[in-house]
């Protein structure tokens, strides 16, 4: 069911936020693999909604019209880090090595839905 958005061009990722307890969404490119989406915070541990799911893993992903509930989590450097950031690089890099820089050094987050 999932997979039918696979060529989507992004999601909505909603978080709680860690100081109010709003929820806060952004756009945000994404690759599927199964019921994991991965996503790559550019700016890392500094990223607001890095630090939002840090303290509230629970979020939703919004793809076209459909909302589907999930739990956050960094990404360790596995096999899964290196999943996470080809799956990105493949879906959205427009010129060889254009994206390099980034698939480096940013931080790769997964969200199992559930």
């Amino acid at each position: 069911m999932i997979e039918r958005y696979e060529n989507e061009g992004f999601c909505y990722l909603t978080t709680t936020g860690r100081v109010t307890g709003r929820p806060h969404e952004i756009e945000i490119w994404f690759g599927l693999n199964d019921r994991t989406l991965y996503m790559l915070a550019g700016g890392g541990d500094r990223s607001d909604w890095v630090k939002n799911l840090r303290k509230d893993p629970e979020v939703s992903i919004r793809l076209a019209s459909e909302t589907f509930e999930g739990r956050a989590r960094i990404v360790e450097e596995t096999e899964e880090d290196e999943l996470a950031r080809s799956l990105l690089v493949e879906k959205y890099e427009k010129r060889p090595g254009g994206l390099d820089r980034w698939r480096r050094t940013a931080l790769p987050v997964a969200v199992d839905l559930i």
